[in-house]
């Protein structure tokens, strides 16, 4: 083989090992709620780099094959044509023939092995390392492809692999987990308190976002009497000046709707209204708000409001009366509790 096909397929093995490395690398590092939402809005590439991370176990064995089998070329085919290029140069210089065979070897496994370790192997896992959903959803595609032609060989490894780990005690897993449940969590917030790395008060804000999906909603209820609402006749500009004097985007409407449910305005529907010159009221602009028990836990109560696509929620008292409101965003964000009261972070804007 001339010199010019050799560095040709040099370049092509190079570019392949960097292929696998960073493909394995960003199945590992992309985080798959991403890819997952990527993938509800339509994209093709997203849907196959879950999948991909769905079958994490033959994925990354697919890597490793091709790995190999890139290592394996450049051992074949470039170091030797390497060295033959080399070795007139070195007996040129003066070296015998066994000795210029011999430089001429080890320059050439040292360059290659330069460049195996830089362009085929650092390069790519620093780049997928950096953007793991982007460079998952661009190599996922065409790497589920060559998974897929060697199916049947990476099943045997896969399979060996597995069998390996189970004779040693280790149970494999198809899957990257990287997960604690809450119990593990506080385990380790208690510990960190212990050995003196974080402090009372942070232990307290801790323990309290940990305890707060299970948590219900009284302690976080707006009551009725605080609560900012405006008339159903109300215009937009009594709708704006009224969010404007109390500082918020989203007024209650007094009165429930035609069906009974509670109801808000939100000041963006008010300011586009006036800027139209539509004739409008609160209550014809008004959404509805989906009404929750008050002993409802607080990760029930976000995945309702989301739901519904609100950010305010009505409570009900144990008697089905209105109790108050609750905020989408005070769920999610945790309280700093007072210690002579309930929790009071509540935002109704």
């Amino acid at each position: 083989m001339n010199l010019s096909t050799g560095l040709a397929v040099t370049v092509a093995l190079l570019a392949g090992n960097g292929f696998f490395v960073a493909s394995e690398f960003a199945l590992v590092a992309a985080r798959r709620p991403r890819l997952e939402r990527a993938a509800a809005r339509g994209s093709r590439a997203a849907a196959s780099a879950v999948a991909g991370v769905r079958e994490l176990s033959l994925m990354l064995a697919g890597a490793q094959l091709g790995v190999t089998m890139c290592s394996l070329g450049l051992g074949l085919v470039s170091e030797p044509v390497i060295a033959h290029t080399l070795a007139p140069l070195a007996r040129a210089a003066g070296l015998p023939s066994a000795a210029a065979h011999a430089v001429a070897f080890v320059v050439a496994l040292g360059l290659v092995t330069f460049l195996h370790m830089v362009l085929g192997e650092m390069a790519p896992k620093s780049w997928a390392i950096t953007h793991p959903e982007r460079s998952a959803m661009l190599l996922a595609p065409p790497f589920r492809a060559f998974s897929a032609a060697t199916r049947p060989v990476l099943a045997v490894l896969n399979a060996a692999t597995n069998l390996l780990l189970r004779l040693v005690g280790v149970p494999p897993s198809d899957t990257a987990s990287v997960s604690r449940t809450p119990e593990q969590l506080r385990s380790l917030v208690v510990e960190s308190r212990r050995l003196g790395l974080i402090g009372e008060t942070d232990l307290r804000l801790l323990t309290a976002a940990l305890d707060a999906p299970r948590a219900p909603l009284a302690g976080l209820v707006t009551p009725l009497g605080d609560v900012v609402a405006v008339p159903a006749a109300a215009t937009p500009r009594e709708i704006v000046d009224t969010a404007a004097r109390h500082g918020l985007v989203r007024l209650m409407v007094q009165g429930p709707g035609r069906d009974g449910a509670a109801r808000m305005v939100h000041v963006r529907d008010a300011y586009v209204a006036r800027a139209r010159g539509v004739r409008t009221t609160a209550g014809e602009l008004a959404h509805p708000v989906p009404a929750l028990p008050i002993d409802t836990p607080v990760a029930e109560a976000v995945a309702a409001l989301r739901a519904h696509r609100s950010r305010l929620g009505l409570v009900l008292a144990a008697d089905g009366r209105p109790a108050g409101l609750i905020n989408l965003d005070d769920l999610l964000t945790p309280c700093s509790p007072r210690p002579d009261a309930r929790p009071n972070c509540v935002n109704v804007g």
